[in-house]
């Protein structure tokens, strides 16, 4: 992991200090929220690119979510920045057996409910995890998960597992009492709701060092330090949090340069060095492990089925152009899902542009003369998004191929996304358990309702000999032949042009220069903001 960071003067503080005169009220009616108090406070004003598309930590599987996760509540174990596994509500872990890991959990905790946190929530927690469409897949190994006592569980896999803590560190235990029971409409508090409204999606009771005080989707967000929060070590001084989402690029670098807001990711390629060149900023970065590819859906066009089609459009994409050109070098041209550091990246596998050879495929597959499709991107989701996509479009037309291109944001996309709306559809993952196996398990394994696999296979790609090598490789715990197994999957993957690889995404925070950010920020892209620390004029 490579971190760089620049600022070029501690001049003019930017986070604010405010007083409140009376007291904030909560918004979110029986979500047993905080009002604050009438005190001064550390205000820290975030832009990010988009807006959690729910409160409902299981309702997605996506960065936003996870960012949201760890401002409202804990996990058992986190990543620090050295990929290694930090005790959260979990304080020590023991391997009881090849399937069976028993976990301690802190007997001082409490969520903003004031209800106690005890085994009984992770074991709910876990069973719903189990159900979520996003999360089931990644949790299917788990058997179940048991109460030993208040303060201790077990957790129970169906084989042997090489990554049951990496599962851990998206274990953020839910308050099973504050949600059980009906809603006022009727339907259970715990139901999950994919793009819609839930008791979950707009209530929250978690152990993190925030809660919510006021919410407007895709407006503004406020959260309030959590006055009983359990980790008295966290550094972080931050009293009030307020997040309003900016799509456009330009204008969210405007807003920090302005003093507007305190705190912007992503900071876009084209103003990386317009902000490390402020005296009012500074920006880190940081090497990224995000694929960003394309599906192509091989049950909505005939022609995807044939992987010299496939090939072809592998092949007329140039990855080292968008990755130079549209991302000024903030990116890492790809061939495979599996960035180096990861146990499955294939050294041998480098990108393929050829137009010329993506012509031929085309006539040897019957398509000399082209065909048209549909293309769907999200225009605020990854850096740079709709332009890469508008790329692409204009790099298959040189092989005869129309693309009619739709952009949408976000919040509107994943609904089309989930649907398969499109022939091709954008996609960026950063792989959950931070291994190998989670890519094909979500994005080309055969997709199946039931277990969760290849749950955003827009391209429909299908392999069961590749999905049975997954499994043997996520029980084998000789890593050396787990790394050899998933390494193979790559290669199939490349030999089958199963997706168009484009490059994997650099990461970019820019802030007022009297926040530490740099201890909170990590390769996960999931800030760990309950621990950041800001200066006043004084320091």
């Amino acid at each position: 992991m490579t971190v760089t960071t620049s600022s070029r003067t501690t001049v003019g503080p930017r986070i604010k200090k405010t007083l409140l005169a009376t007291a904030i009220s909560a918004t979110l009616a029986g979500a047993g929220l905080f009002a604050t108090a009438a005190q001064a406070e550390n205000t820290l004003r975030m832009a990010y690119d988009a807006d959690p598309v729910s409160l409902d930590i299981h309702e997605q599987l996506s960065g936003g979510i996870m960012q949201l996760s760890h401002l409202l509540f804990d996990p058992l174990v986190r990543w620090d920045q050295s990929l290694n596994f930090e005790p959260r509500l979990a304080t020590d872990w023991e391997q009881v057996d090849d399937t069976t890991m028993r976990m301690t959990l802190r007997d001082d905790v409490t969520f903003h409910s004031g209800n106690p946190f005890t085994a009984e929530d992770v074991v709910w927690t876990i069973e719903r995890l189990k159900r979520s469409p996003d999360f089931k897949a990644i949790f299917d190994p788990i058997a179940s998960a048991e109460v030993v006592d208040e303060h201790t569980v077990e957790i129970n896999t169906v084989r042997p597992y090489p990554l049951l803590l990496n599962l851990a560190t998206y274990i953020f235990p839910m308050d099973s009492e504050f949600y059980s029971g009906k809603a006022p409409d009727g339907d259970p508090k715990d139901e999950i709701v994919k793009n819609g409204n839930s008791y979950a999606s707009t209530h929250v009771s978690g152990t993190g060092p925030y809660t919510v005080v006021e919410r407007q989707q895709g407006v503004r967000t406020e959260f309030a330090r959590n006055p009983d929060y359990w980790d008295d070590a966290s550094p972080g001084n931050v009293d009030t949090l307020v997040l309003t989402p900016i799509s456009e690029n330009a204008t969210r670098v405007a807003a920090l340069l302005s003093g507007d807001v305190d705190f912007i990711a992503p900071v876009p390629p084209n103003d990386l060095e317009r902000v490390r060149q402020s005296d009012d900023a500074k920006l880190v970065t940081m090497s990224g492990t995000r694929i960003i590819m394309l599906h192509m859906n091989q049950k909505r066009v005939e022609a995807f089925e044939d992987p010299r089609v496939r090939k072809a459009f592998a092949y007329a994409v140039n990855q080292e152009g968008i990755a130079d050109r549209l991302m000024k070098g903030f990116a890492t041209p790809a061939a495979q899902m599996s960035p180096e550091s990861y146990v499955g990246h294939v050294d041998s596998l480098t990108p393929r542009y050829d137009v010329a050879r993506a012509k031929e495929l085309m006539a040897e597959a019957g398509y000399a003369d082209g065909f048209e499709i549909s293309m769907m991107s999200p225009n605020n989701r990854y850096v740079n998004d709709a332009k890469i996509a508008q790329a692409v479009a204009a790099m298959l037309a040189r092989i005869n191929v129309d693309v009619n291109l739709k952009t949408l944001p976000k919040a509107q996309y994943w609904g089309e996304f989930d649907n398969r709306a499109a022939d091709m559809m954008l996609i960026g993952w950063h792989a959950d358990t931070e291994d190998s196996a989670n890519f094909h398990e979500y994005l080309t394994a055969c997709p199946d309702a039931d277990s969760g696999a290849g749950q955003y296979n827009a391209g429909n790609y299908c392999n069961p000999e590749l999905d049975k090598l997954v499994m043997e490789a996520n029980q084998e715990i000789d890593l050396e032949k787990r790394a050899e197994m998933l390494q193979q999957v790559e290669q199939t993957l490349y030999d089958d042009a199963a997706f168009v690889p484009l490059h994997w995404q650099d990461l970019a925070w820019a802030s007022a220069v009297n926040a530490e950010i740099e201890p909170v920020l990590n390769v996960m892209n999931f800030p760990y903001l309950g621990d950041l620390v800001v200066h006043d004029n004084a320091e």
